[in-house]
């Protein structure tokens, strides 16, 4: 994304129902719910497009403790809140993997994993299961999301990858 604005160009695409991309956008576009993890509305949001996990300032609420975005929830087209311990996750499933460097592994490894580009590499297990993967970190890590990449190392050495389909919790 050249300008990096996100919101503004799903706000532009919105309109573009006839293929997957064009329906996810035009529903993100809409208004819904802000609410906290227990289910308590807290606010109304202008687009989810608007937010992403770990997200803490631009909510347009207060609230007497820091919040930040838990999960974006698209069926309800809300926005979950929590405090910063509900950000935490300590693994990840990833899908549609891609093993560059040996092959696909038989079963379990060691290796570091990236959550995104400016995110420092974390230790973590890494089980096989069928075609996706069970990532569990040594220290949980904040702000797991699903849609980014998830990249697997050993020292300086990329063993692979996958998309983040949902944190563990």
């Amino acid at each position: 994304m050249p300008d990096r604005d996100y919101a503004g160009f799903i706000q532009r695409h919105a309109g573009e129902v006839d293929s997957h991309l064009g329906r996810q956008a035009e529903a993100a576009s809409r208004p819904g719910p802000i609410v906290m993890k227990d289910g308590t509305v807290l606010g109304e949001h202008s687009g989810i497009h608007h937010f992403t996990v770990g997200q803490r300032k631009g909510l347009g609420i207060g609230h007497p403790r820091p919040l930040y975005v838990v999960r974006l929830d698209l069926g309800r087209n809300a926005v979950v809140v929590g405090y910063k311990e509900d950000v935490y996750s300590r693994g990840l499933i990833a899908e549609r993997l891609n093993w560059i460097a040996s092959g696909i592994p038989s079963d379990t490894l060691r290796a570091s994993v990236k959550i995104r580009a400016r995110h420092p590499e974390a230790e973590a297990t890494i089980k096989m299961q069928g075609d996706t993967a069970s990532v569990v970190f040594d220290v949980p890590q904040m702000a797991v999301t699903p849609g980014q990449a998830a990249v697997f190392y050993n020292d300086d050495r990329v063993l692979g990858g996958g998309w983040i389909r949902q944190g563990l919790v």
